[in-house]
């Protein structure tokens, strides 16, 4: 399992998103996380998508957002036992 976390250094909610998702990664199950800094990325489509909306959090980058602002434990934890 892999996620796409759309982040900005100062923001508090991008880091609290992603430490829990880390806090949900259950034994035995491992999971890579990519954090992309939106700001720093130099892609002027990217900031203008995400800008007012991270942390936003993908699993598969083709697919819906799974959260932005807050993590949806739910969601995450369905992914995880698939």
């Amino acid at each position: 399992m892999h996620f796409t976390l759309y982040s900005r250094s100062y923001c508090h909610l991008c880091q609290d998103m992603h430490d829990a998702l880390l806090r949900l990664q259950p034994p035995g199950i491992i999971f890579t996380v990519d954090v992309i800094d939106i700001d720093q990325t130099g892609d002027p489509a990217l900031l203008a998508r995400y800008d007012e909306l991270v942390p936003v959090l993908f699993a598969d980058l083709a697919g819906p957002e799974l959260c932005h602002y807050h993590i949806d434990e739910a969601k995450i934890r369905a992914l995880l036992v698939k």
